[in-house]
């Protein structure tokens, strides 16, 4: 699937999946960035995160957009398997809110973008990454993804470490505005479609 936009049901919901990994220790590791920019949008809706049923994960109901035909309706999800188990959490969401996989989209950290730029694209490979590649396993590639740049590790740091270690201070104090505008990136896509949101997004 190429990167460009798929008509699908104007009704069906949207699955917007933070990426990252369950625990107060991973809480600021560059690896969950997903998880911060779905927290943002959850203060957003309004909402709190529950754990939803069966599903290994936490989730949130709710509408974004103006009042209108442009108002979608969103779930919200944090996955609360580790990060290379994510497909199965997302797979069961998927099925029990019928989402068309055209309307998931993934949000994560990517290794190669500079640090806060950000790539909006759909399907395409997982380069290396383990929740992508979980959930391409689970549903095939077909989803979108919101990737957030956290730039390659310094020197001879193995990406592992790199990955799961928290942001710099440097780095932090940009954050909030990078995950700010990752945030704005998702509600764009969904209600506008993707081109425009990489028209005014991708950097």
């Amino acid at each position: 699937m190429g990167d460009t936009d798929v008509t699908t049901d104007a009704n069906a919901p949207w699955l917007i999946v933070g990426l990252g990994n369950p625990g107060p220790e991973y809480a600021m590791n560059r690896h969950n960035v997903g998880f911060m920019v779905a927290d943002l949008l959850a203060e957003r809706v309004g909402g709190k995160f529950k754990r939803a049923g069966k599903a290994q994960a936490q989730v949130i109901e709710g509408r974004i957009g103006p009042p209108g035909p442009a108002n979608r309706r969103v779930i919200l999800a944090k996955p609360m398997s580790y990060m290379n188990l994510s497909g199965g959490p997302v797979t069961a969401l998927r099925d029990f809110y019928k989402v068309p996989t055209a309307n998931i989209v993934a949000v994560h950290d990517e290794l190669d973008i500079d640090y806060g730029v950000l790539r909006l694209k759909l399907g395409g490979g997982d380069n290396g990454h383990n929740g992508l590649k979980s959930m391409t396993k689970a549903m095939g590639a077909d989803y979108h993804r919101v990737r957030f740049g956290i730039g390659r590790p310094p020197g001879r740091m193995q990406v592992a470490d790199f990955v799961l270690k928290d942001f710099a201070s440097a780095e932090r104090k940009e954050l909030d505005y990078f995950v700010d505008r990752a945030a704005d990136a998702v509600e764009c896509l969904v209600i506008e479609g993707l081109e425009r949101a990489r028209g005014t997004y991708n950097s």
